[in-house]
């Protein structure tokens, strides 16, 4: 596990249904951010014992990028006795909801580092680019830009990423970037 700033932690772990020939890799990756009241995990995926340090006595929460992301969440109820956010709760501490291009994926703001958890929207596996090769049916790659574009109003810095190493610099411009 490795801290990325003060309160926010990052992991890799093999995601269990990859295979040779996906056009991902074979790690995903997970968030922990210390919101005061409570210690949340951004699709987590196999949690290190470290994070049970992190803990203390705050509640767990889990919040999904998309609902496939599910992985490790209910290892984490089990655990750690985390809640899993509904897409229709209210994040906990000051992490905010930001929609994406389809209402199936979301993203989450985090003011305090300014940075972005986004799902299968962006990889960072060989370099920072725009994952349109998902794309739901009956939606275009430039439907997907478009619908992305409103991130660029938030002041990025970071951009942590689940499919790849996460931004720790210039997030905003290479959103940008990948979004143009």
């Amino acid at each position: 596990m490795q801290e990325l700033r003060p309160g926010l932690w990052s992991w890799a772990s093999p995601h269990p249904d990859w295979t040779e020939g996906d056009e991902w890799g074979p790690e995903v990756r997970s968030y922990a951010y210390d919101a005061g009241s409570s210690l949340v995990l951004f699709d987590p995926i196999a949690p290190p014992s470290l994070v049970e340090g992190l803990i203390e006595a705050q509640d767990v929460a889990v919040l999904l990028t998309a609902e496939w992301h599910r992985r490790s969440a209910d290892e984490c109820v089990e655990r750690y006795g985390a809640h899993v956010f509904a897409r229709d709760e209210e994040p906990p501490g000051d992490v905010e909801r930001v929609r994406t291009y389809y209402d199936e994926e979301v993203a989450y703001w985090i003011p305090r580092h300014s940075a972005l958890v986004v799902g299968d929207a962006f990889l960072a596996e060989r370099g920072f680019q725009l994952q349109d090769e998902w794309l739901p049916p009956g939606l275009s790659a430039e439907q997907m830009r478009e619908g992305l574009r409103p991130l660029l109003d938030l002041p990025i810095r970071h951009v942590l990423v689940t499919h790849g190493d996460p931004v720790l610099e210039n997030g905003r411009e290479l959103l940008r970037t990948a979004l143009s």
